[in-house]
């Protein structure tokens, strides 16, 4: 295998949160009178780390989100996951060939540590991750494009950038991973080809990546 570690995206990667995730943002947005539709939220705000959906309405409306804002959007969020959530087709037939190929493997998400730890229980992924695999865009304070978290997971499993391949479905994923010096596999099942023009290889299908890496 080429590289040393690979670090997963987790929603839209491992877990199909994509499409539950931004139909209730689009939803509470809305609410808050930023209309906003579901295919608008998948454009400006997949992939993104809160703090950036604070940025983004700010700068183009003037006015903040109430401070409740992300303890409300993620208590939604973590009810519908009980009830919807499922991972990603295939993904769970890679972490099983990584572990038994033995080969170095982590998640760096824009989501929170509880976002992510709620969405492993809830489809049983969480077998394959314990603590010393899991990095939130809380650890550093800077989400993507930025490429801080990638560097830190890297840091923290012991791998030089060069030698990581990151696995994401998000343009802003895919531009992290970039600026850390990375090549990046871009998963398009959600997200169009030319908006991962970036990535090292494109492929729609996760039963593929196994093969990719090889």
């Amino acid at each position: 295998m080429p590289y040393d570690l690979v670090i997963f995206d987790n929603d839209g990667v491992l877990v199909d949160s994509e499409p539950i995730s931004n139909r209730l943002l689009a939803a509470y947005l809305t609410e808050l009178g930023h209309t906003t539709s579901y295919e608008d939220s998948i454009r400006d705000y997949m992939g993104s780390a809160m703090h950036r959906i604070h940025d983004l309405v700010l700068e183009r409306t003037g006015e903040r989100l109430p401070a409740e804002f992300d303890d409300v959007f993620h208590e939604r969020v973590f009810t519908a996951f009980e009830r919807e959530l499922r991972p990603v087709p295939g993904a769970v037939g890679v972490l099983e060939k990584l572990a038994a190929d033995e080969v170095p493997y982590c998640v760096a998400s824009s989501g929170s540590h509880e976002r992510i730890r709620v969405g492993h229980r809830t489809t049983g992924l969480d077998r394959w991750f314990e603590e010393s695999r899991i990095f939130s865009s809380q650890d550093v304070g800077k989400g993507k494009p930025a490429p801080d978290l990638f560097l830190h997971a890297a840091e923290r499993m012991g791998v030089v950038p060069s030698r990581c391949v990151v696995v994401e479905d998000s343009p802003l994923g895919v531009q992290a991973a970039v600026a850390a010096g990375m090549d990046v596999y871009g998963f398009t099942a959600m997200t169009p080809v030319a908006k991962l023009a970036g990535a090292t290889q494109l492929f729609s299908d996760m039963g593929e990546l196994s093969g990719l890496l090889a």
